[in-house]
């Protein structure tokens, strides 16, 4: 079985801004501190940020059958664009066949824009229940405090 869910946060804060963060290791780096219920550790296991990173990325306490996975990095700098596809560690080991996250920073006007976020799936029939672990709402928080933390930084400049 094959899905997607979506969700659309819109930012009063520039493309280009945006991408600052979601286009490099900075969301790495911010997300543990700023969504520590989101994500306990982020860790770049090759690459700097680019196509091809590997990061493992670790959850927090108490979420039933995940510890952590690792994730293979493709970014599109040019339209803003980032996946991260789970290559390993408790995501395929729950039972999903497939699992991609993608970002896309759409500007709307110079200084506001849409962050895109979409979990990309496929679980095997045998396993029905994976699809209620799909969820944007993490994605949604992220999207929320890297705006805010990105006006934030444009506010001091």
């Amino acid at each position: 079985m094959k899905g997607s869910k979506v969700h659309d946060y819109e930012a009063d804060v520039p493309a280009s801004e945006l991408w600052k963060i979601y286009g490099t290791l900075r969301a790495a780096e911010l997300l543990p501190g700023l969504l520590p219920h989101v994500l306990a550790k982020v860790e770049v296991i090759s690459g700097d940020g680019g196509v091809g990173t590997v990061l493992e990325l670790t959850f927090p306490a108490g979420i039933p059958g995940l510890q952590s996975y690792k994730e293979f990095t493709k970014v599109d700098n040019e339209n803003y664009i980032k996946e991260a596809l789970a290559i390993g560690g408790d995501i395929p080991k729950l039972g999903f066949l497939y699992y991609l996250i993608r970002f896309e920073i759409i500007a709307k006007g110079p200084a506001s824009s849409v962050i895109r976020s979409t979990v990309e799936y496929e679980i095997d029939d045998a396993n029905p229940e994976l699809e209620a672990m799909v969820s944007t709402a993490p994605l949604a928080a992220t999207a929320e405090i890297f705006a805010k933390h990105a006006k934030e930084k444009m506010a001091t400049a």
